[in-house]
């Protein structure tokens, strides 16, 4: 019996592990998907001086922790609105859903967001938006906040990673504009996991 025991203990640990290995390859391979962007001249938010500079984001650590399954509610019939951002530019957005979930045993909502515009593209159909702040802003990471990129999820959870979590391009230049995360998407902890403020 104990050798059983033994032997399905082990085989847990080890799915854990390669799902865990997993997770972590899908955070970097995300990393260096967003480094090389911004060495994209066709896609960079940074000058041409910037690009020569950039080495690469600094993350944080990846934190398994910071990776949660939520559960996923859809809002019916959301009324369209106008998103505030940095400019005069207001988008329209729709709440999509709300996600609740745990960190370190405390319960967090946030509202999840669809832009009309980019789900009129095949590419984006199923894009959701979801823009933070957390008390990291303005110390350790940009002070207007970050954004994770989701998709319609096919059930009531939702998994959402925070190693994913990337500035807005008006952290790296004056000209972008950039939605501002709306005040119910304020997270009273600090999430340190994601893109850190930019080098200076």
């Amino acid at each position: 019996m104990k050798t059983i025991l033994a032997i399905l203990f082990l085989l847990t640990n080890t799915i854990v592990s390669a799902q865990e290995q997993s997770n972590n390859d899908q955070v970097r391979k995300f990393q260096d998907e967003l480094n090389a962007e911004f060495k994209n001249p066709e896609k960079s938010p940074l000058s041409k001086r910037e690009r020569k500079k950039f080495t690469g984001h600094d993350f944080y650590p990846i934190n398994e922790n910071l990776r949660v399954a939520a559960k996923f509610t859809r809002i019916l019939n959301p009324l369209p609105f106008q998103m505030k951002t940095t400019t005069n530019r207001t988008p329209t957005y729709e709440k999509y859903g709300e996600v609740v979930f745990e960190i370190e045993g405390q319960q967090h909502k946030l509202t999840i967001y669809q832009s009309h515009r980019l789900r009129q593209t095949e590419e984006f159909k199923d894009y959701l938006f979801l823009p933070f702040t957390d008390l990291t802003n303005g110390e350790e990471t940009y002070g207007g906040g970050r954004y994770i990129d989701l998709r319609i999820p096919d059930s009531d959870q939702i998994v959402i990673d925070f190693n994913k979590a990337y500035n807005p391009y008006c952290a790296y230049n004056n000209y972008s504009s950039c939605p501002i995360p709306p005040k119910e998407n304020d997270l009273p902890i600090k999430i340190e996991a994601g893109v850190k403020a930019v080098k200076k």
